[in-house]
């Protein structure tokens, strides 16, 4: 796991960090930012952020949020990192849609169609998976 300049203990530490931030805010209905993910995991953990002016910094992001989803999927079959989206955009990001191929839940080529579906699939999915009536049943 080691890797970006980073040791196993801080991923895992941003994993599981990054990983409770997404689970509020599925249960929230609510999607965040980048740039709010990353305050959140400064804040959380203590150490340094990413900074997604440098191209290697957030292929990092991309990969914590790789680590994040294989962590979480396995009890919600799902992509927790749906909900995070660009700044001022209504969408996820390309590395989302990569893994979602990767994993085999999307098409080699899917159209912007299939793939705007798909999100809000996940998303809405996500909403209902961690609604706050589900968890005290």
């Amino acid at each position: 796991m080691t890797g970006y300049g980073r040791d196993d203990d801080e991923w895992d530490q941003l994993i599981e960090a990054g990983l409770a931030f997404l689970i509020e805010r599925a249960r929230l209905e609510k999607t965040t930012t980048y740039t709010e993910l990353n305050a959140t995991l400064c804040r959380r953990t203590g150490l340094r952020g990413f900074d997604f002016e440098q191209d290697s910094e957030r292929a990092a992001m991309g990969h914590l949020l790789g680590l994040i989803v294989d962590r979480n999927r396995p009890t919600t079959k799902l992509m927790i990192s749906a909900l995070v989206q660009y700044l001022n955009a209504n969408d996820a990001g390309p590395g989302f849609y990569a893994l979602a191929v990767e994993l085999g839940m999307l098409p080699r080529r899917p159209s912007a169609s299939a793939k705007q579906e798909f999100w809000i699939r996940q998303l809405n999915a996500l909403y209902a998976f961690y609604a706050p009536d589900r968890r005290s049943a």
